[in-house]
């Protein structure tokens, strides 16, 4: 069996948290793991935010034999988290399983470039707490006979969809990092280069996607259509 060694407790113990939010959402998830030397990459999709939340970890080794350079698989990302043991800072990969369409389309390792406009992390913040509210408050308004699941989306969608401040990306991806657990202050030894208590986005395009950087993870976005240019199959 696959045993991927992290750095510390720490490290373990935000991986299976970062796992135990997207089980949350859809007790079926997947991730697709991707390591490459000591840095693990878990991509997932939680539902109806329409993005990919992206998880970097660090590792002590790639393997526990030491043999295999890389490793790129899709797995449950319930039975990855069952296996993160964070006293011992390992988990075990699971079998491999079919992956859902999403897992084939990643965003691009490379050519990401800084986009200008993203506000203060806690602008963003407040603009997600905001928008959280004109939705509770708009559909409990609804006269009951109008609160259908299509009205409900309707609303949702022109919420979601407003972008942050001067740039392309939507509310949504800020809900996403937010209600992942992206958007909480960095606590020293994240990797990020962050002081204690400072929580830094940055916003960086790439093609057709828009990435939302976070210490704690980063939210992508496809700004077209999957049949835009700039798609990394793998």
């Amino acid at each position: 069996m696959t045993v991927l060694h992290l750095v510390d407790a720490g490290e373990a113990a935000d991986l299976a948290a970062f796992l135990s939010r997207l089980v949350h959402y859809d007790r079926a998830a997947a991730v697709r793991l991707q390591a490459h030397g000591t840095t693990l990459a878990v991509f997932g999709r939680p539902p109806s935010f329409e993005v990919l939340a992206v998880r970097t970890a660090r590792l002590a080794k790639p393997y526990e034999n030491g043999l295999d350079l890389t490793l790129d698989v899709t797995v449950s990302a319930g039975e990855l988290l069952e296996s993160v043991d964070e006293s011992a800072a390992t988990a075990a990969v699971p079998a491999a399983v079919t992956g859902p369409p999403w897992a084939g389309v990643l965003p691009p390792r490379g050519g990401w470039r800084p986009e200008p406009g993203l506000p203060a992390a806690d602008a963003v913040r407040a603009m997600v707490a905001g928008a959280v509210a004109e939705f509770r408050s708009r559909t409990q308004e609804l006269a009951p006979d109008r609160r259908t699941r299509a009205e409900l989306d309707r609303i949702g969608r022109e919420i979601w969809s407003r972008p942050i401040g001067d740039t392309g990306l939507p509310v949504r991806a800020a809900h996403a990092a937010q209600s992942l657990g992206f958007l909480r202050p960095a606590r020293p030894g994240t990797g990020s280069g962050a002081a204690a208590g400072e929580s830094p986005l940055g916003l960086y395009s790439s093609g057709a996607w828009l990435r939302l950087r976070t210490p704690y993870g980063s939210i992508v976005v496809r700004r077209t259509g999957l049949g835009a240019l700039d798609v990394s199959v793998r």
